[in-house]
């Protein structure tokens, strides 16, 4: 039975981690920190971009039914375009998007926010059940695997808008595409590995979002380095 506790243990254990990572990211950006009104609402429209995203990925299941390769693969791209939507009304769209670096923290706080609610719905169901055990394991596998899949991917439109921000729009567009494709294809890779692939493919997963963290911590660096444009 669903009641205020359980409603209540399923937020903090959804939000707290993402928020965690949060500070984390943006403890990269210290310097030049975003207004934190806009990236409190950026990580609310990460989270409002699950409710949206959920009919369609029912609508999937009704139509595709057994067809696993397709449904996964359109599921990742409402996903990876909600997401992305988030952070452009979040933050991308603003007068605060100013130099190369916000792209990246605004598409990880859209993306840590659509983790915070996502992991709250997936930590509903072992805690509804009393299954604490459960609820435990699950919540730290996606603190790591689901939070890391979603900045890893939206991390990577983030780090092509930031290296092409003072490029000229139809650059920006051609890179912002190609990164929303391979945003997609990576998290397509990443669930069929787990599905697919049993225990091997955990390990190939974990490996992958790892590397992944490893290339947008390089990018944050290398973004610090882009000189402005000279009028």
């Amino acid at each position: 039975m669903i009641n205020f506790e359980t409603i209540l243990y399923s937020l903090l254990g959804g939000i707290l981690p993402a928020l965690l990572w949060l500070w984390f990211w943006l403890h990269e950006d210290k310097k030049h920190p975003e207004p934190r009104s806009l990236v409190a609402k950026t990580f609310l429209l990460g989270m409002l971009s699950v409710l949206l995203v959920l009919p369609f990925q029912k609508g999937i299941e009704i139509l595709l039914p057994g067809m696993i390769l397709p449904a996964i693969f359109l599921w990742a791209l409402f996903e990876e375009v909600f997401k992305l939507g988030a952070g452009y009304f979040g933050g991308l769209h603003s007068r605060e998007d100013n130099e190369p670096m916000d792209p990246i923290i605004y598409m990880i706080t859209a993306a840590l926010g659509f983790v915070a609610l996502e992991n709250t719905l997936f930590l509903l169901g072992p805690i509804i059940g009393a299954d604490f055990v459960g609820s435990f394991v699950t919540g730290n596998l996606r603190f790591v695997g689901a939070s890391l899949l979603h900045v890893v991917s939206s991390g990577f439109i983030g780090v092509a808008l930031a290296f092409t921000f003072y490029k000229p729009k139809e650059v920006r567009r051609k890179w912002l595409l190609s990164a929303l494709v391979t945003a997609i294809v990576f998290h397509t890779g990443f669930n069929m590995s787990i599905l697919k692939l049993d225990g091997i493919g955990t390990i190939i997963s974990f490996l992958g979002v790892w590397l992944g963290v490893i290339f947008i911590i390089w990018a944050f660096e290398r973004t610090k380095l882009i000189a402005p444009r000279r009028l």
